[in-house]
């Protein structure tokens, strides 16, 4: 029988290849609606998305109070994905481009996750 660590990791490997699907797109290919561009409805994606990714990886660790370093070397893999996955949209993905804003979109989304962690870890030590 799987635990819940376990069942976290394997939805974050699972919800990591949904994100790579996601961002490898081509461009051509992305529903073009003229008001999700104009409210920058991508950002939203982008920082659920890394949200999502970042505290699938960090919560197995819930459990762990002094796990903090490694939680923010989750937060900032999150970062460092983001941020390779805009240079492969630019340099490999037909009609995708590199966007700082997706980049900071993806780093807000990651340490979201980071900050939600550790108040979790604070609720729990107050109970």
């Amino acid at each position: 029988m799987l635990n819940k660590k376990r069942l976290s990791l394997i939805a974050g490997v699972l919800w990591f290849i949904v994100s790579f699907i996601l961002l490898t797109i081509p461009g051509n290919d992305l529903p073009k609606i003229s008001w999700m561009e104009t409210l920058q409805v991508d950002k939203l994606v982008h920082i659920s998305m890394f949200f999502i990714l970042s505290f699938l990886f960090m919560y197995p660790l819930k459990d762990n109070h002094k796990a903090v370093l490694q939680i923010f070397l989750v937060a900032l893999s999150g970062l460092a994905y983001g941020i390779a996955m805009e240079f492969v949209q630019k340099y490999y993905i037909p009609n995708r481009t590199c966007d700082i804003n997706d980049m900071i979109a993806d780093g807000i989304g990651a340490f979201a996750g980071f900050f939600w962690w550790l108040r979790i870890i604070k609720l729990r030590s107050i109970a």
